[in-house]
């Protein structure tokens, strides 16, 4: 039976627990605008004695929360901070790119070279459209030096927003720890925890926009958190997050290269650490996307079409020269053994020939020869025919000959590694032109040149033109080593096929023969980087890595310390020629200039070439014509006509005009950046659904705690009340006795 002391214990429980209801409805009201913060409930618990009720206790303080909901917000919440993160670097690029018809996009700047061009066809002896072309070639390559300095900029910008990621999540990582062990204390004592967890949520949430993760709580309140690949990030000790970014990026830094630092879970001495290819969502992948993947492809691009642009108007500037012929030739190829390395002049039908023309002032031959004529005549082997036409014994022929008709201070050089031609006079200039037969004034027509780059007599190389195979000529210069090589896009899955192994031999302009290398069918591009870089003597001097590029990868192969290097194969193994491996187009759009002398002086561009004339002399002469427009023609056909590029950076390969390839360029990125926004939206617009979903349960409804606070108050005075009465009625009782 009850008794006036149980019933004061009663009212005082529910005393106690309104008070301690009206604490929580308090706390509820105070934090209506708190970020992060989630409604209590009170649940109240009757108790009992002995099987007799004994009032009422609080049994749990509840937070509102949807756990699953939660889940879901932080998964979307984290695909759209990968996407955001992005948004700054996609405005920047349209603006850099602008759009097809736009004045100052690369296809308007493309055309306006173009035109310029076909108005020097017109006026081939105007020295204004001589400047004029000059001029437009400038700003071509200056917009596309300056596109592929500021995507560098971009890279290295989100290089050094990852680090800014690493250190907020290192902070964060070691913050939830810190309340996981809070939590953990406070529960063994039976204290409140709510406050501290939602103060460890507002952190996994924002943890959760940096970088994908996965995480399950334990019964003692910890919470243990991974990223969606199985890296630990909070559980017991925490591990170290860090990222020390780049001081400079080029075209060439890659992560696969391990030129950018990795993205460190865990110590940075193990390799193993680097999660930078398994995060999947956040700010950091959407920064590592667009450092590592988005602008890479757009700089690819870039490269494929100003290295197309060399090679196409070098090809026919290299057909001609400018009147009256040139008293200085500079070549750009490099030769890394002139004494070794050899070319056959037309090997194939053993005909083609290189006029070699001296002349006057005036245009008027002085002298002249063909090229196998001067050879034979020194006593090497006729065209196509032999292997003794070294680069060095085609200097020392030609400078002979040149002496010897009236440039007596001539000297042709090969001691820089290039082929260098000084008539050292100003009263004769050379010209060359090839020429389909040795027979004085045969037909024009690009000679063949095989070059053979290790002297083992075998063709590694084929080139169309003479004077083009030296680079003696060339309008566009990049000034680059050939320090780097490159094969075509491959598939990641590429492995060599047949049956023969491939013998690939590595020289530089330093060591000469490196080493060699056994390529094996079945390899693929990793087995073979691998391969170099367990090769002891290789890897002193070349690196060799897999390198992403749009859907595909390339094997990329450098030079230690920037040297010049020639890679090639022995007799009928085809590993160099089905991957496309070459010298690398990487870095030409930001070092691609007009070759300095036409800048200075734009009359120095080639407009005409040598031409023959049966009627002058004897049997004929060669001449130079200031109205020669034969070269001009050409170029403007260059321009005009379809030119096969690869594929690079997610552009497909295909034939199409400088213009068509640079509008491809632009919508590209203009459609990515399309894409990228429609994505984004569709991501905020799911997000913020949830968000709005979770928040409306969470957050505090006013209302709803002016009507709890009337009901605890009104609990509060009826058990304060109760309390009155017993006390009276103890009053009463002591007044009986």
């Amino acid at each position: 039976m009850g008794t006036l002391t149980l019933a004061l214990r009663t009212a005082q429980s529910g005393l106690l627990a309104n008070q301690q209801a009206l604490d929580v409805t308090s706390r509820n009201i105070s934090n209506v605008n708190t970020p992060g913060y989630s409604r209590k409930v009170v649940n109240f618990e009757n108790q009992s004695l002995v099987g007799a009720g004994s009032g009422v206790k609080i049994s749990e303080i509840m937070r509102t929360i949807d756990e699953g909901l939660l889940k879901s917000f932080r998964l979307e919440s984290s695909e759209y901070n990968e996407l955001a993160a992005q948004d700054t670097f996609w405005d920047r690029l349209q603006d850099l790119f602008g759009s097809p018809e736009s004045n100052t996009s690369l296809s308007h700047t493309i055309t306006g070279f173009s035109d310029a061009i076909e108005s020097l066809v017109v006026s081939p002896n105007n020295a204004l459209e001589h400047t004029e072309v000059v001029r437009r070639a400038e700003d071509l390559v200056a917009q596309m030096q300056q596109m592929s300095i500021a995507i560098q900029e971009l890279r290295l910008q989100a290089d050094q927003k990852l680090t800014d990621v690493a250190v907020e999540i290192n902070s964060l990582v070691n913050e939830i720890d810190t309340l996981n062990d809070d939590i953990i204390a406070s529960g063994s004592v039976s204290r409140e925890t709510s406050d501290l967890k939602d103060q460890r949520d507002l952190k996994i949430s924002r943890l959760a926009e940096l970088i994908d993760i996965r995480y399950f709580s334990r019964t003692d309140g910890d919470v243990v958190i991974f990223t969606s690949s199985g890296r630990t990030l909070v559980d017991t000790v925490p591990p170290e997050v860090t990222h020390e970014s780049a001081s400079a990026v080029t075209p060439t830094t890659t992560h696969a290269e391990d030129d950018f630092g990795g993205f460190f879970i865990g110590a940075s001495s193990n390799p193993a650490n680097d999660a930078t290819d398994d995060i999947r969502d956040g700010q950091a992948k959407g920064l590592i996307d667009m450092r590592d993947s988005v602008l890479p492809n757009l700089q690819s691009q870039l490269d494929e079409l100003s290295a197309n642009l060399r090679d196409t108007i070098n090809q026919v500037h290299n057909r001609g020269v400018a009147f009256p012929g040139a008293q200085e030739y500079n070549g750009t190829r490099n030769f890394i053994e002139p004494t070794t390395q050899k070319i056959y002049l037309d090997p194939d039908n053993s005909a083609d020939d290189v006029a070699i023309a001296l002349f006057d002032s005036s245009g008027d031959e002085s002298e002249h020869s063909t090229l196998n004529t001067i050879m034979t005549d020194a006593g090497f082997s006729d065209r196509g025919s032999g292997n003794d036409w070294h680069i060095s014994d085609i200097a020392a022929t030609l400078q002979s000959w040149l002496r010897n008709n009236g440039a007596t201070g001539a000297t042709v050089d090969t001691t820089s590694g290039q082929f260098d031609i000084a008539l050292n006079t100003t009263s004769l200039n050379l010209a060359f032109r090839d020429q389909t037969a040795t027979a004085d004034g045969s037909s024009t027509g690009d000679v063949a040149i095989s070059f053979d780059a290790n002297g083992d007599d075998v063709v590694d190389e084929t080139v169309s033109g003479f004077s083009n195979f030296f680079g003696l000529n060339d309008f566009f210069v990049d000034n680059l080593a050939d320090n780097v090589w490159e094969s075509d896009v491959l598939s990641s899955s590429y492995s060599v096929s047949g049956s023969t192994a491939s013998t690939l031999s590595f020289r530089d302009s330093t060591n000469g023969l490196i080493n060699t290398l056994t390529v094996s069918a079945g390899d693929t591009l990793e087995d073979i980087a691998t391969a170099i870089g367990n090769d002891s003597t290789l890897s002193q001097f070349i690196t060799a890595d897999v390198v992403p590029d749009g859907s595909g990868v390339r094997l990329r192969i450098s030079h230690n310390n920037g040297s010049s290097l020639q890679i090639t194969q022995a007799t009928g193994n085809s590993f160099l020629t089905n991957t496309g491996m070459d010298v690398a187009d990487v870095r030409v759009s930001s070092t691609l200039q007009v070759r300095s002398d036409i800048r200075t002086t734009p009359s120095k561009m080639s407009v005409g070439g040598v031409q023959w004339d049966a009627t002058r002399g004897e049997s004929g002469e060669y001449l130079m014509s200031t109205a020669d427009d034969e070269i001009a023609n050409a170029l403007a056909d260059a321009m005009n006509s379809t030119t096969s590029f690869d594929v690079s950076g997610g552009l497909p390969s295909g034939d199409v005009t400088f213009n068509e390839r640079a509008s491809a360029i632009i919508a590209t990125n203009s459609t990515l950046a399309s894409t990228h926004e429609r994505n984004s939206d569709s991501q905020r617009s799911l997000t913020e659904s949830l968000e709005l979903q979770f928040e409306s349960e969470r957050g505090v409804n006013l209302d709803e705690e002016m009507a709890n606070l009337i009901v605890f108050e009104q609990a509060f005075a009826s058990s304060a009340r109760i309390i009155t009465t017993i006390q009276r009625m103890f009053d009463a009782l002591e007044r009986v006795i």
